[in-house]
């Protein structure tokens, strides 16, 4: 039995020595790995430090930019519609309310100007709710675009800190 032992115990001691032999290259590549997460880590904050500093620098124009990129395609927006039969048999329809409500107006000034009780209603205004629909379904395209371009700005920015010097 004691040779068992002796057996088992050189056994443990051989495996030891290669353990140890082995456990300094794997904590030299663990130091290495993590000098270099270190070293990527504080790399990617200096470039982000970086994206963050031309962006402040720059937000002012570029808002500017990003708000005027609209006024072409506003003015297309502006010329198309109104070339659009529908828009303007909508605009003939609308435009009865303002000739009733300058009716209403001379009709309210001659009963001031003769002295009388103005019995003349004020104007009613209704909204219509295409106008509306509109809006809502423009308001809903825009933001999908708004959102998309957002994303591109997201990995403008990733790969701008991604980037190998």
């Amino acid at each position: 039995m004691a040779t068992e032992i002796e057996k088992a115990a050189e056994r443990v001691a051989k495996l030891r020595a290669q353990a140890e032999k082995l456990s300094g290259p794997l904590a030299d590549a663990q130091a290495q790995l993590d000098a270099a997460r270190e070293a990527e880590t504080a790399r990617r904050n200096e470039r982000e430090g970086e994206y963050n500093r031309n962006v402040v620098a720059t937000w002012r124009d570029r808002a500017d930019e990003a708000a005027n990129s609209g006024d072409d395609a506003h003015a297309r927006f502006l010329d198309a519609l109104s070339a659009e039969p529908w828009f303007a048999a909508y605009v003939e329809y609308r435009s009865a309310r303002y000739k009733r409500g300058h009716v209403l107006t001379e009709a309210q000034r001659a009963q001031t100007a003769l002295r009388e009780v103005v019995t003349v209603p004020e104007q009613r205004w209704y909204d219509a709710e295409i106008l509306d629909e509109i809006q809502r379904a423009v308001e809903k395209q825009a933001a999908a675009l708004g959102a998309k371009f957002s994303e591109e700005l997201d990995a403008q920015r990733e790969a701008f800190v991604a980037e190998q010097d």
